[in-house]
């Protein structure tokens, strides 16, 4: 079973006179870049000075930096960029400036745990991984409470690494919902696994299939998409809430019933054996190295996936249906 921490297990003194350098103004670093200043940490953001958020971070009460310039004044160095960049950034503009004792601390395993980045080894390396987008993260925070974050430790150089991102989390507001330790391993992996096989893999590929075959068989396209793609936030709504339960009880006897009897004849056993293999290739590292080998053709590649994505009719029909219901112009 997880072990989960609560505030009385972590104390922002461990960040007492430490300089947390964000670099990154983004998703989550510009959420946890504001958490972390108003519960009275020094916060320095790096960012590309041409880049979009460099204004944003201005307007918003901080003085950024270039990142080299960040990496010199922290001594805890908090990697908020996408995966595919971090190397590259972390090898050009950090790597010349870690110190011995400083930190280096990241929001997803997979650069360390797929050795995408080798640091040093008189560092810490920590991680807290909020489970919510930054939007949220900072909404809750701003209600007086936090959203649950996992937490691992990498490295343990100075023998203080567990305090100091057990106070990162604090200072996140995420102890005040629970923290979970974990690993690099084990966040990496799941996280990678849980996004090909069901949240952003399993799910689109769900509605696209779903949408072909009620279309196949003859039936409006634009029932086809209300069905299997539009009602769909209405149940992931009620299961936020209260669970497959209580999605299940929040829809009429004759779903139900169809969903628990027939469910299981889509999502079979069969599906069950092509996610082990998923398990297998993301735990191989067959997945990182296909990503991460060449950055440049990769994000090729999802250029392309994109554009097919855009053209699938299911997009095309989604747009007509949002037009018709007035949520998109």
């Amino acid at each position: 079973m997880a072990r989960i921490y609560y505030d009385n297990d972590a104390d922002l003194i461990n960040l007492k006179d430490r300089t947390i350098a964000v670099i990154g103004y983004g998703n989550q670093g510009r959420a946890q870049s504001l958490c972390y200043r108003d519960s009275g940490l020094n916060v320095v953001v790096g960012l590309r000075p041409e880049g979009e958020s460099w204004q944003l971070a201005k307007e918003e009460g901080f003085s950024p930096l270039s990142v080299a310039e960040a990496a010199k004044k922290a001594d805890i160095i908090h990697i908020l960029i996408p995966d595919l960049e971090q190397p590259t950034i972390y090898k050009k503009f950090i790597e010349p400036y870690l110190e011995e004792g400083d930190a280096l601390s990241f929001a997803h395993g997979y650069n360390i745990h797929f050795k995408q980045i080798i640091p040093p080894s008189n560092v810490d390396i920590i991680m807290v991984a909020p489970k919510s987008p930054g939007q949220r993260v900072r909404e809750v925070y701003l209600e007086g409470f936090g959203v649950p974050s996992l937490f691992a430790v990498g490295q343990n150089y100075t023998g203080k690494a567990k305090e100091t991102i057990l106070a990162m989390c604090k200072a996140l507001g995420s102890t005040k919902a629970g923290v979970i330790e974990t690993t690099f391993k084990e966040e990496a992996e799941t996280d990678l696994i849980g996004e090909q096989i069901v949240l952003a893999g399993g799910v689109s590929e769900l509605i696209k299939k779903g949408y072909e075959v009620l279309a196949e068989a003859g039936y409006q396209p634009e029932l086809a998409y209300f069905e299997v793609a539009n009602e769909l936030k209405l149940m992931v709504d009620l299961l936020y809430e209260g669970g497959i339960t209580k999605m299940m009880r929040g829809i009429s006897h004759t779903a139900q019933y169809g969903g628990l009897a027939v469910g299981p004849r889509v999502i079979d056993e069969h599906v069950k054996d092509n996610m082990r293999k998923i398990v297998k290739y993301v735990q191989s590292g067959e997945f990182a190295k296909e990503w991460s080998g060449n950055p440049e053709e990769s994000m090729k590649r999802l250029d392309n996936l994109f554009k097919e994505l855009e053209e699938h009719p299911v997009e095309k029909m989604g747009e007509k249906i949002r037009k018709m219901s007035g949520m998109q112009k």
